[in-house]
């Protein structure tokens, strides 16, 4: 077994990998199925935020406190949704280059 000096010099290796674009056929086709994913995701909370607050404003104006608690809930979880579909190419970015920074 060696020294633990060398088992932390061992564990500390640069493999020398970094992402590349290019490198595998398809990388485009890839990108614009994930783009279009993310464009249905943002049209499906269009869809859901509209009947959240159609629900809220029902449960509002009928005395219905369930619908209009739930009402709310689900356009607060639209809104969320629509941020993270949105920032998802921020946040990505983001962590990958705080992630290239780790020595």
């Amino acid at each position: 077994m060696p020294p633990l000096a060398d088992r932390i010099v061992y564990l500390a290796f640069d493999p020398g990998i970094t992402p590349k674009g290019g490198g595998l056929p398809g990388l485009a086709v890839l990108k614009n199925v994930v783009s279009s994913i993310n464009m249905f995701g943002i049209i499906a909370v269009v869809g859901a935020l509209a009947v959240s607050l159609g629900v809220w404003a029902w449960g509002h104006h009928t005395g219905g406190h369930q619908a209009e608690a739930n009402g709310k809930k689900g356009a607060v979880v639209a809104a969320g949704a629509a941020l993270g579909l949105g920032a998802a190419n921020g946040i990505v970015a983001f962590f990958s280059a705080l992630g290239s920074q780790v020595q």
